[in-house]
């Protein structure tokens, strides 16, 4: 058995951002049309009308002032509303492939590594574009990594899960290192003429370089203590959206095929749910939550961070303690708290105890203990 660690991270960050003020001004064109389109049923109770969305809103609601996205120029056409990423050809990277490589280039890079070291690829992420080939696989052939690649997918904690995967396999003398990626277009499968939920997501990718302790070089290495995942089933964040859409006609462009929750009951059930697994993953390895110096979480919702925090240390954390990303990132699924973790982790001294937490539908929820070299 061996001793693992994470020596590297990396994130890919798309060019285009859209500010919460832009996504309200295609939003509240879009509302305006429909109910001078729908002026007559509306007025007859036939049909409801739509409510205009605030800036202001958005921000009390969730906590995002920003999003990174593929596509702007799609989502912010009124007449549209979605991100017009144009068909690949079968010789041409995909754009999943084309976003993990950017993460894991950097991410090789922190961790001194090159693809002659790596001999595993997974690809963990919610909003994977096809199903087979493996993106892994087609990420493992661009960069030339030898060995094998596979997809896996735990919704918004994939990449604590994937983490957890890519650690057994290296503990076990199956890999000497693994590059675990995890690219989002969440934009893809989000309704933005959806006024709770239009602002909620943004898109990047994110790398973690997982490897044997005796074989890392970097200084950017984080010991892997203990690793803790659960999993209870729930229907309140869900997509319907695959292959079998085409046996049931009548179900196709429904909106639960693409993101629909509900997200007060999520943010009722979940955040007790995920302050437990923490402090008894804590407990089970004879640590206290008074040791953790860093709580890299999930990025879906303020409140929910701030509430998670405030259970576990019996007050409120600060910005350093759990930092947050999710003001100019928004929602970006299994990427998210790797983001905190990539931009909040060189200012840790060595020996700092800090937690990477992932939590979502399923419901989902990883956590990940990890000790700074």
């Amino acid at each position: 058995m061996h001793n693992v660690v994470i020596s590297g991270t990396g994130l890919y960050t798309p060019a285009n951002s859209i500010s919460n003020e832009e996504l309200v001004q295609s939003f509240n064109a879009y509302v305006a049309q429909f109910n001078a389109d729908n002026a007559d049923a509306i007025a007859r109770g036939e049909v409801q009308a739509l409510t205009e969305s605030s800036a202001a809103f958005i921000e009390k609601a969730s906590g995002i002032k920003s999003r990174f996205v593929m596509d702007k120029e799609g989502i912010l056409d009124p007449q549209r509303m979605a991100p017009r990423l144009p068909e690949r050809s079968n010789d041409e990277w995909s754009v999943l492939c084309q976003m993990a490589i950017g993460a894991a280039e950097q991410a090789l890079q922190r961790a001194g590594k090159t693809a002659a070291d790596i001999d595993g690829v997974i690809v963990a992420c919610s909003n994977l574009q096809r199903a087979y080939p493996a993106i892994a696989i087609e990420v493992q052939e661009a960069l030339g990594i030898q060995g094998f690649g596979f997809d896996m997918n735990v919704a918004c904690s994939s990449a604590t899960f994937g983490i957890q995967t890519a650690a057994n396999s290296v503990k076990l003398g199956q890999a000497r290192a693994i590059l675990m990626v995890n690219p989002e277009v969440c934009t893809g499968h989000l309704n933005f003429r959806d006024r709770d939920s239009h602002f909620i997501f943004g898109d990047a990718a994110t790398a973690v370089i997982i490897e044997r302790a005796d074989l890392a070089t970097s200084k950017y290495q984080f010991d892997i203590v203990s690793t803790k995942l659960l999993t209870k089933f729930s229907n309140n964040i869900r997509n319907n959206f695959g292959f079998l859409n085409r046996g049931a006609e009548e179900g196709i462009g429904a909106k639960d095929k693409l993101f629909v929750q509900e997200g007060r009951k999520v943010f009722k059930e979940v955040c007790p749910m995920v302050a437990e697994l923490i402090a008894e993953h804590l407990q089970e390895n004879q640590l206290n939550v008074s040791d953790v110096k860093r709580f890299w979480l999930h990025q879906a919702n303020l409140s929910m961070n701030h509430l998670i925090v405030k259970k576990l240390l019996g007050r409120d954390a600060t910005e350093q303690e759990a930092p947050v990303i999710l003001d100019t990132y928004a929602n970006t699924s299994s990427a998210g708290s790797v983001i905190a973790f990539h931009k909040n982790q060189d200012d840790l001294a060595a020996g700092s105890l800090a937690v990477l937490s992932s939590f979502g539908a399923g419901y989902s929820i990883g956590s990940v203990l990890l000790r700074k070299l």
